[in-house]
């Protein structure tokens, strides 16, 4: 997988290719950064859903979902180490019953 680019460069882009003028085509700002098209596509519009201009994840989003999944799996690992261990005591032949 190619390094990410800097945001920066990133933040950039999008803001030469929003302000490009008429006639002016992503293809041709892609290439004079020595990106391509469908970069410079995805990055306008992951910048679209951070402005709130148009509905999406932004960064903020993604890393809940990502802090959100890990403790499901973790709850869910909780969660499966209990099942079993009650299952072995309901099992198990306890001296004293």
């Amino acid at each position: 997988m190619p390094k990410p680019y800097p945001k920066e460069f990133r933040d950039g882009v999008v803001r030469v290719a929003r302000n490009r003028e008429p006639g002016v085509h992503l293809k041709r700002i892609a290439a004079d950064f020595g990106i391509s098209e469908s970069c410079l596509t995805g990055w306008m519009k992951k910048a679209d859903a951070e402005d709130g201009n148009k509905p999406g994840l932004t960064d903020a989003d993604r890393a809940e979902n990502r802090e959100l999944r890990k403790r499901v799996k973790l709850l869910e690992q909780e969660n499966e180490v209990l099942r079993r261990a009650a299952a072995y005591l309901s099992q198990a032949n306890i001296p004293g019953k």
